[in-house]
Parts: C-alpha cells; structure tokens; sequence
C-alpha cells in the first residue's frame, strides 16, 4: 500500500518528537545533576543574602538602641557609661552611628576640657568620606570653632567661606567667624557686608544677628532690619 502524503507528515512528526525527546534524556543525563545543583546553590545564596540583610537590620536596631542608652545616660550626668558605649560605637561598620558616636565624644571632651581629644574627633570625622556631608560639615564648623582663636584668619577664611553664605544651614555661625576674620585682616568692607546680611536673615539665631547689628554699626553700616510686613486689613 503507498505512503499518503498525510501518512507521511503524521510519520516525521512522530520522528521529530521522538528525537526531542531523547534529546531532552540525553541533556537531563548529561547536565540534570548539575543543573540541580544549580539550583540549590541559587536558593542558598538567595537565603543567605537575605539572612545577611535581617541581620544588618537587626544589628542597626541594636546601634540605635545602643546609641539612645548613652545619651540616656550623658543626660543622667553618667559619662562614664556613656563613654564605654560610644567607644564601642565609634567602631561600627555603619558610618551614621560612627560619626554620631565620635561627635558625641567630641562634645563630651570640649565639655571635660580635653580640647585636644575633641579637636582629634571632629578632625577625623571631618576627613572621612565614608561619612555624609551633613556630618563632615557640623564637625568642621565645630572643629573651627573649637581652633578659632589658635587659627590664622586667611586659614578661617579658606575653611568656612563655602558654608559663610545666605541661604546655607551653617551661615550663623560660619558668617560670624568669617567676618570677624576679615576685621583682623583688615578688611573691613568685606566683613561689613557679611555682618549686614547676618543681621538681615531672619534664619539666623538672634543672638548672632544682634551682635552682627553691632558689628556692623561699628563700621559705617546700618544694618538694622526692617520690621516685618504687616498682612492682611488693619481692624478698626
């Protein structure tokens, strides 16, 4: 009897799917166990990775926990017990709880009297650049402050000019050095217009604006604000 066309399509398709699937024996043979492995080492990294991340959670609520206690107990006038745990923050692998830990520290040397201790503190978290800006720029306001009278007023100026402008979250402070700078060098326009707009900003904390008013009265500047803009229809 003679092959029908059909016969013959329905013939290769069985062909075709037989040779698929000792393809697909042949593979598993040859790579099933590896692909096997494959996948149970996937599924280990993967619990292993997130194993790693509950416990850098868990670890950093400690931190904070550990972090809260000492300043618990600097309020409670216990520095002892605050310092041993801001020595062993002061070592974490969390750069934020680091640079909190150190500046800590520095604040509690400036008010022991160890001006060198806290200088090396502020120093070092100003120089780090694991930490944020935010960090780097509080201690190197502090750390000026704290070496103000010992530095050279062009050395206050190059340090602190960056942040001695309107607008910068550091201006009072940072303006009020910088200016006062400029008086020593004898120049005094430039510290004029610096003390001006201290007195002008309304950010700025009020004690720093009413020495600036002063200052800046002291060299031909009139400096007083003008009083706020009254709002709205003046009741009868």
């Amino acid at each position: 009897m003679a092959i029908t066309p059909r016969d013959n399509e329905a013939f290769y398709r069985e062909v075709d799917e037989e040779v698929r699937r000792e393809q697909l024996k042949g593979y598993w043979q040859r790579y099933g166990k590896a692909t096997i492995a494959g996948v149970v080492l996937l599924l280990a990294a993967l619990g292993g990775f997130f194993w790693w991340q509950n416990q850098k959670l868990v670890e950093a609520g400690k931190e904070g926990l550990e972090l809260s206690s000492a300043f618990e107990d600097i309020a409670a006038h216990d520095k002892a017990k605050a310092t041993a745990k801001l020595d062993k923050l002061a070592k974490s692998d969390r750069p934020g709880y680091r640079a909190a830990a150190l500046l800590t520290k520095a604040d509690l040397a400036v008010e022991g009297g160890d001006l060198a201790g806290a200088a090396a503190a502020f120093r070092a978290v100003a120089a780090d650049q694991a930490f944020g800006r935010p960090y780097r720029d509080l201690a190197t306001v502090r750390l000026t402050a704290l070496e103000f009278d010992r530095l050279a007023p062009q050395a206050v100026i190059d340090r602190l000019k960056p942040f001695a402008v309107a607008g910068n979250p550091w201006f009072g402070s940072t303006g009020e050095m910088v200016a006062i700078s400029y008086h020593k060098l004898n120049r005094p326009q430039d510290a004029a217009r610096i003390f001006a707009a201290l007195a002008k900003d309304r950010k700025v904390p009020e004690s720093i604006r009413s020495r600036a008013v002063q200052m800046a009265g002291s060299l031909g500047v009139d400096a007083i604000p003008e009083p706020a803009a009254v709002t709205g229809e003046t009741k009868q």
